[in-house]
């Protein structure tokens, strides 16, 4: 069965603190496949960001997806998969530089 497709979150600014909760679906009784992460830069100079796949404001070795990845000035990074999450499951992250990356991540929600 096809699940619902949803803006799972943001737009949220990114901040410098790389243990902040991006996403993380609450309910066990479904699961969200993210399809497509958007981050935009909206200044006038480069910024990073990075990104882990975890515990709740935790960023462990071995857990990363991005790490100090380049956003150029006034332009945006998208990513197009699939990533299921579950309940036990967090994006975790930010940037390097405090409020100038933007993310939405889109994608389906399915029930358990």
């Amino acid at each position: 069965m096809a699940g619902t497709t949803k803006r799972t979150t943001g737009p949220l600014a990114l901040t410098t603190t790389l243990t902040t909760n991006v996403y993380n679906n609450a309910s066990a009784l479904i699961y969200d496949v993210i399809r497509h992460i958007h981050i935009t830069n909206k200044t006038g100079s480069a910024a990073t960001f990075t990104l882990y796949l975890g515990a709740t404001g935790a960023n462990a070795a071995g857990t990363e997806l991005w790490v100090g990845q380049n956003v150029a000035a006034n332009s945006s990074f998208d990513w197009y998969g699939m990533l299921k999450l579950t309940s036990t499951d967090f994006l975790v992250g930010g940037s390097n530089t405090a409020t100038a990356l933007t993310i939405t991540i889109m994608g389906e929600q399915h029930v358990v």
